[in-house]
Formats: C-alpha cells, sequence, structure tokens
C-alpha cells in the first residue's frame, strides 16, 4: 500500500492588479494585471459583458482604449477571440505574465465607471480582466493614489477587504493594497475616491457608512439617523443577525440622476442633490422619501438576490445573460419591502404608506401591457425587453418591479388573511434565508407555492398562476378590505382618456408614448409627433390641459402637429378621463380583529 503523501497542495499564486489614474481630465484609469503562473499555452483573458443587477448586455469591453501583453518585459501577441475575450500566444514558463490596459470611464451611473477631477468610481466589472481557469484564485487590488496638489485630499470608500499582513496593506485614506477571496468577491465590491462626507451608524451592532459626493449642503444628522432605522427594521426582519460584517452607502450627489446597485456589503446610489434632507426641515417630503425608498431597496437586496438567489444565477454567467423569469420575487419583493420598511421604522406615516401604494397600483393600472405580458415573462425578457424600453413599451410589457410589488402586497394580505395574522410574507423571506440560501441552494423556477406553503402552510398556488404567470391584476378590493383599508378609484388627468404621454422639449411639446385604446391612436398620432395647435390655438408645455378643459367628451378637436419635418393634421374626439387613479383610506370603524390586521402589516403608530 502507497504512503500517503504529507505535502499539501499547491496553492495558486495570487493575481495582482494595480488600479490608477491615468488622466482625469481625458476620464482614462490604467490598470496593469500580474499573472504569476500562466497558462504557458496562451493565456485567456476576458471581461464581463453585463454586471449582476442589471439585467442587460452592456459590453464593458467597449470602453477598453488600448490593451497589451508582455512577458519578461517583452511584447506578447494578445489575439481578440471575440468582443470581450483575448489570448496570449504560446508563453515561457516560470515567467509572470503582465498585462496593462487603459480604461475610458465617464458613464455617470451606478453600473459603470466614472472618472475625472472630483471623484473617481467603478465596478470591477469594467476594470478588471477575467484570469481563464483563475477564478477561484486570490485577487489583491492596489489603488494608487493620484499624484498631483488636486488630488491630495483625495480617499477612498469601498467594502472590499483590505489585504492584511502585506507589504502596501491599505493606509489612512483607503489608497493601498486590498484583497478578494475570488474573482465574483473581486467585482462585488464598488470603489469611490475622491473627496467626500463620511457618515456613521450602527445597526444590528454592525458598522455602517455613507460616503456622500457631490457639491450638496444636506442634514447629515437626519439621513443618518433615518438609514439607521430602516437598516434596523431590516436585520430585525430577518433574525436580528446583518450578514456582513460592514456597509457602506456610497452616494452620488448630482444636479438630476436616479438609480442603485446592489452589491453584497455596499449598494451604489445616485440621486439629485435635492433628494437630500435639507437641514432645519423635519417634515419629509416626497423626493427625500423616494430616495429613502431607494436606499431601503437596495440594502434588502443585501438579502434578497446578493445571498437568497435564483438558482438560474449559482454561479453567475458573466459572459453570457443570465435567464430567470423569477426577477418578480427578486426585485418585486424588494421593491413591496423598501417601502413598507419605511412606515415600519417609523420614518413615514402609514397614510404616507397608503399613498405610495395607491401610486403604484394606479401606475401599473395605466399600462396595457400588463395584460400582454406577465410578470414571469417580463423577468425572462428583461435583457430585450425591460431594460431596452421603446416607445411602445406601455403597451407591450408590464414592469415586474411595480407589479411584482403589487403581487407581494396581495400575497402578504392573502397569506395575514387566511392565518388571522399568524404568518406572513416576513415569514417567505426568513424561510427563503435559512432554508435556501443559508442550505447553500437557491430558488428553482416555478419553486415559488411550494415555498409560500412551506413556510406558512397558506396554499397560494392559484393567486401565483394568475397573478405572476398570467395577466390578471390583484384583487385589492378584497384583500385591502379585510385590514380595514378603502379603495376608491378617481378619474385620472385629462390626457389619460385621448391615451398621450407628453415631454416639454424646449417650446415644443411632443408625443412620448400613445397609449393603446385612445382616441389619440385612433385618430392616427404617434409617439414623436410634435404638437403645434389645437383648433388654431398654439400648443405648449404649459397650456395643453388648459385646452383641453374647454372640451366635452364627444366633442370634436383640429389637432396640427409635426411628424419629422412635415407638418400634419388630424381630427381627434375627445374622450372621458379614466378611472384609473386610486386613493387608499384607513377605515376608522374596523373590528379589533381587522385593526390587529392592519397594526401587524404596516406596524402601529
Amino acid at each position: 500500500m502507497k504512503k500517503p503523501s504529507s505535502k499539501k497542495p499547491s496553492v495558486p499564486s495570487a493575481l495582482r492588479y494595480t488600479v490608477e489614474v491615468a488622466d482625469a481630465a481625458a476620464h482614462l484609469f490604467r490598470v496593469r494585471l500580474l499573472v504569476p503562473d500562466p497558462d504557458e499555452a496562451g493565456q485567456k483573458l476576458s471581461l464581463p459583458v453585463w454586471i449582476p443587477g442589471s439585467y442587460m448586455i452592456r459590453e464593458f469591453a467597449k470602453n477598453i482604449v488600448s490593451i497589451a501583453a508582455r512577458q519578461a518585459g517583452k511584447r506578447i501577441a494578445l489575439n481578440k477571440l471575440d468582443k470581450h475575450a483575448w489570448q496570449t500566444a504560446r508563453l515561457r514558463a516560470g515567467q509572470a505574465l503582465e498585462v496593462e490596459m487603459t480604461v475610458y470611464a465617464w458613464d455617470l451611473s451606478v453600473r459603470c465607471a466614472h472618472l475625472d477631477q472630483t471623484h473617481g468610481f467603478f465596478n470591477g466589472t469594467q476594470l478588471f480582466l477575467q484570469v481563464a481557469g483563475r477564478e477561484h484564485a486570490r485577487h489583491l487590488v492596489e489603488l494608487v493614489h493620484p499624484a498631483g496638489e488636486a488630488f491630495k485630499d483625495w480617499r477612498v470608500a469601498t467594502t472590499l477587504g483590505t489585504a492584511q499582513g502585506l507589504k502596501g496593506a491599505a493606509r489612512v485614506g483607503g489608497f493601498g493594497l486590498y484583497a478578494a477571496a475570488d474573482y465574483d468577491e473581486l467585482v462585488d465590491h464598488p470603489v469611490e475616491m475622491g473627496m467626500f462626507r463620511l457618515l456613521r451608524f450602527n445597526a444590528g451592532g454592525v458598522p455602517h457608512q455613507v460616503a456622500v459626493t457631490g457639491r450638496v449642503r444636506f442634514d447629515e444628522k437626519r439621513l443618518a439617523a433615518d438609514l439607521q432605522k430602516i437598516c434596523q427594521a431590516q436585520i430585525d426582519m430577518f433574525g436580528g443577525k446583518a450578514p456582513f460584517s460592514r456597509f457602506l452607502f456610497q452616494v452620488m450627489a448630482v444636479g438630476e440622476g436616479y438609480g442603485g446597485l446592489e452589491h453584497r456589503s455596499s449598494t451604489a446610489l445616485l440621486c439629485s442633490r435635492n433628494d437630500l434632507p435639507v437641514p432645519g426641515v423635519s417634515s419629509i417630503d416626497e423626493r427625500y422619501r423616494g430616495f429613502l425608498g431607494l436606499c431601503s431597496h437596495e440594502y434588502f437586496h443585501s438579502w434578497n438576490v446578493k445571498r437568497i438567489k435564483p438558482a438560474a444565477f449559482l454561479p453567475y454567467r458573466l459572459d453570457v445573460e443570465n435567464y430567470t423569469r423569477l426577477l418578480w420575487v427578486f426585485e418585486g419583493f424588494t421593491s413591496y419591502y423598501d417601502d413598507l420598511i419605511l412606515v415600519r421604522s417609523g420614518v413615514i406615516s402609514q397614510a404616507d404608506y397608503l399613498g405610495i401604494l395607491a401610486r403604484t397600483i394606479s401606475g401599473v393600472e395605466r399600462t396595457p401591457g400588463r395584460l400582454r405580458q406577465s410578470v414571469a415573462e417580463s423577468s425572462f425578457d428583461a435583457w430585450t425587453k425591460y431594460y431596452r424600453q421603446d416607445e411602445n413599451s406601455p403597451n407591450a410589457i408590464v414592469s415586474y418591479y411595480t407589479k411584482g410589488a403589487l403581487i407581494a402586497a396581495g400575497l402578504d394580505l392573502s397569506i395575514r388573511a387566511a392565518t388571522q395574522g399568524k404568518r406572513s410574507l416576513d415569514d417567505v423571506m426568513r424561510h427563503l434565508w435559512q432554508h435556501v440560501y443559508l442550505a447553500g441552494l437557491g430558488v428553482e423556477e416555478g419553486a415559488m407555492p411550494a415555498i409560500v406553503k412551506a413556510a406558512t402552510g397558506v396554499d397560494v398556488s392559484r393567486q401565483i398562476a394568475a397573478w405572476a404567470e398570467g395577466t390578471v391584476d390583484v384583487p385589492f378590493d378584497k384583500l385591502l378590505a379585510a385590514v380595514g383599508v378603502g379603495l376608491e378609484r378617481k378619474r385620472g388627468n385629462l390626457l389619460s382618456g385621448i391615451g398621450i404621454r407628453t415631454k416639454a422639449d424646449g417650446g415644443a411639446l411632443k408625443l412620448t408614448h400613445v397609449i393603446d385604446g385612445g382616441s389619440a391612436q385612433r385618430a392616427g398620432l404617434s409617439a414623436g409627433d410634435e404638437l403645434v395647435a389645437i383648433d388654431g390655438l398654439r400648443v405648449t408645455g404649459s397650456n395643453l390641459e388648459s385646452l383641453l378643459l374647454r372640451y366635452g367628451v364627444g366633442d370634436k378637436l383640429e389637432v396640427q402637429f409635426f411628424r419629422r419635418d412635415e407638418l400634419m393634421q388630424t381630427r381627434l374626439t375627445f374622450a372621458a378621463p379614466r378611472n384609473d387613479e386610486y386613493v387608499l383610506i384607513r377605515q376608522p370603524k374596523v373590528s379589533a380583529a381587522v385593526q390587529r390586521l392592519r397594526d401587524d402589516w404596516l406596524r402601529a403608530e
């Protein structure tokens, strides 16, 4: 019998990246990659084509300005295999491979990279080449402090782990050496560098930070206090233990902007500076409430989609589309809880929350596409339809965010009613955490009815078949009545019957969408048309509704408009506004049992 070897299996050497500001004014990062033991037959390298959380092929390789490979200082041929992958020529044994590339970074969004003289931001999917066969090796990243007086006060904000014990480990200010256990971890920690304000608070015993970049004066103490309540409420809901050892909100405040992208221990956020709380103002306006909802949404993703995932995402394949019919669960449920957590944490009132829910119901009902596409289909088609919307999208597709949120609300209310408040959708989320994620599993396609029943004892297969796999509206009249909330329908704005959505473009008024079944479509108007006049009176971005106030149902209007550069005319019949605006009202006189159901749902004020 052969004696077992006492030698430990060899551990592949760590890959090392170096990120420098090549030219801030030209928006260029320089990234160097050192591969200590490359494939002698020719090392394959690639850059992801999409980033998890944003389900669209983005072709990050398009931003590579230059790329070159060397071994022992000599240039090595680097052959392009396809739009995002390369392979070196045959390499000499025992010598490291060096790859250097310059990346253009001028996409001010949460998905890509942005660099100028004021700050730098990047996601690893845009800057870090993936080394074939070495995805599970340790990855080191050195962030180099930019040279020059203009950058002397720059700092780094990221949750990427510091390379403890290694020479060059991140120093004060954050520049230096970081480490990730594998490639997936490497690209799941975006980096912000520049001059930013850093807020701190604790939630669930875990340190949280908020790095705010941009010229903005806001109530820092209030923002930190509100976020602390929101984060604590979510941690409590999932059992009182956060799934990370620290968390970072990376906020870019600009003139106008909106967006968020989730990561395993951080989130990148883009907002208008007017979304942040005004110093000295104690009330909460719609813009600040919307920003807190965005923060809540991305934070909830720390559980739902970053850890609890569709089985189709285990593991992520970053070179192709990853298809699933379950985004209505991962984005829709998250969209439900983001605002629900605001009221449960006491940041907004019950009346505020019911107003938000009413607007979501109204928005979904105004979309004819909800009757043509299910949210399961919308989830699958996200890559080609939801993230690539056009002027006909309201007529053809449904949002798995908004209708998914309504389905979550409908399931929650159904479970609460069936169990007299003993179970809820909260139990489903905890079941997913404990019996799916912690078991190392993903959510299989079609598994949600069984998961809900296992968590609550309630069979919701009929509801999911109708609402998620089908195109049936969630029956909120009945569901809300069970928790003492009345639903009223009101007439929408004057444009709803005509069936148009508009946008002011300078002094002109253009049609952005023409809704199926409206009188505008029957009159031959199309998206992109520029309204000129109604019955000889000029139309502008500010006077359309005041002009329409003078017409009654059935009246004929002569409409002049430009289509491209051609002046055209049509005859339009004025139609009554649709009853598509909803109002939710707490019923003042309800039984003690109904009151308990409502308070358990929204939490007592």
